[in-house]
């Protein structure tokens, strides 16, 4: 059940790919707008994450979970039926809103039912694989369902699932709530944090337009800089924050939120460029892009089976460092992409690679993340988790594609075949995204736990024990 909705939500962060070239043509996107059928989603998926997990601690995670399911859906049918521009980009940001509420209340009650330790762990193990498979069949499904059924069909998919879900949550699933917290919304922290990841991105994705040193880009940079340390300071001084910032002394916490956000700001955006790659420049349909990307789909189910079972001997470190390593070597080995290239030859091999990656560092970063997490900050836990991992995706995908239509000029949005402008901004872009990995592998070696069992998390009450001297 809880896995259903996971995947539903991932699922539909990148069935959308496959998607987007049809969707340019049929509703007269411009290149450059394009990017926001899928960074609305993410942007408002990573920005209120924080805000639905904890929302699910106080009125109940259940609850929350079954109002987020019936917005996805009903919002999933707005974007089927959209004929504009607009509209279709607005009821993604709604999609993202609904999916910041049932993702993490749906990980939270996965936490509530396993304790921490290796039951935890293969129970994480089985979520990672899930979201793996979401990630990247959303791209094997997309092809046929696009061609066949026509491009709404990619959001109406959501609509029988959503309802098979309101009627069975109930019946399945038992309410969970912390009853210890007591008008802990903390509306502040929400608006300042979720506004400053909004003008960042919107920012970093305005900028070839406007000008890396314009007036807009800069002020853009500097009203997100002081909404974020309007966060913190928020944070500091509320009774009930958001965020208790003590909560980050945790390395093993920090660094599994950093490898995240790392994994995440290089999958979507390899997914944009290698869709339209595909499409746009080798000429493949939707179908036989779909299909092609079955090896991603399998070698990321067996990177999180894999990771689960050796985190629990050897802990997160290494499973993590390797992890983003083959993210780093498949965005090497798809730099060499060419204009007369072929899907054996220039795409087959970096999406193994990328793949088993993606599968085994999301795995080893979340269970390093989650370890010693108390029933009664799971929400909180699980928003950290799932917002660092989507905001990635948000930021990655604004970075990327303006490195690629910045180095391809006009040529990135181009649909004839041959087009060597497009393929010098996707190499680009993949060069980048090498060095995200790279980072993310550094910070898994320097925070992530060395050993299977993970310190866990400090608590506030413990944190205020060892400032009195307790």
């Amino acid at each position: 059940m809880l896995g259903s909705a996971f995947f539903m939500v991932i699922l539909d962060g990148t069935i959308v790919f496959v998607a987007l070239p049809t969707i340019q043509d049929a509703l007269g996107f411009s290149t450059s707008a394009l990017q926001w059928v899928m960074s609305a989603y993410l942007l408002c998926f990573g920005g209120f994450l924080l805000l639905g997990g904890r929302t699910g601690d106080l009125l109940g995670r259940r609850r929350l979970f079954m109002l987020g399911v019936a917005l996805f859906a009903s919002s999933s049918l707005v974007c089927g039926f959209a004929s504009s521009e607009a509209t279709l980009i607005s009821a993604r940001a709604v999609q993202g809103v609904s999916a910041a509420v049932m993702a993490p209340t749906a990980l939270a009650l996965l936490l509530t039912v396993f304790p921490d330790g290796p039951d935890r762990n293969k129970a994480l193990g089985i979520w990672g694989g899930i979201g793996g498979i979401g990630a990247t069949a959303g791209l094997l499904i997309g092809g046929p369902v696009t061609e066949f059924l026509g491009w709404e069909w990619v959001f109406f998919i959501n609509v029988p699932v959503g309802l098979v879900l309101l009627a069975l949550t109930p019946r399945l699933l038992r309410e969970s709530v912390d009853p210890d917290c007591v008008r802990c919304f903390d509306v502040a922290g929400a608006v300042t944090v979720t506004g400053a990841l909004l003008l960042l991105v919107y920012a970093i994705a305005e900028a070839p337009e406007a000008g890396w040193a314009s007036p807009q880009t800069v002020a853009l940079f500097a009203v997100s800089a002081a909404l974020l340390l309007a966060f913190v300071r928020v944070e500091m001084r509320s009774p009930n924050p958001l965020v208790p910032l003590g909560i980050f002394r945790s390395r093993s916490l920090v660094g599994g939120n950093l490898v995240l956000l790392s994994a995440g700001m290089c999958i979507d955006a390899m997914l944009l460029i290698i869709t339209l790659y595909a499409q746009r420049i080798l000429g493949y349909s939707t179908v036989q892009f779909g299909l092609m990307t079955a090896v991603m789909t399998v070698m990321s189910v067996v990177g999180a089976y894999t990771a689960q079972a050796v985190v629990t001997r050897i802990g997160p470190r290494a499973v993590g460092a390797v992890g983003m390593a083959l993210i780093a070597a498949a965005c090497v080995v798809l730099t060499q992409i060419s204009v007369g290239g072929s899907y054996l030859n220039d795409i087959f091999l970096g999406m193994l690679a990328f793949g088993a990656g993606l599968g085994s560092a999301f795995v080893a970063a979340q269970i390093a993340a989650l370890a010693g997490v108390r029933e009664e900050e799971s929400g909180l836990a699980a928003g950290l988790v799932d917002s660092s991992f989507n905001i990635g995706g948000a930021l990655g995908l604004a970075i990327l594609s303006t490195v690629a239509v910045t180095a391809a000029g006009d040529g990135l949005g181009a649909s004839a075949l041959g087009d060597g402008d497009a393929v010098d901004g996707f190499q680009t872009a993949f060069v980048v995204a090498a060095g995200f990995a790279v980072v993310g592998a550094l910070v898994a070696l320097s925070l992530l736990a060395g050993r299977a069992s993970p310190a866990p998390s400090p608590t506030p009450q413990a944190i205020a024990t060892e400032r009195d001297g307790g």
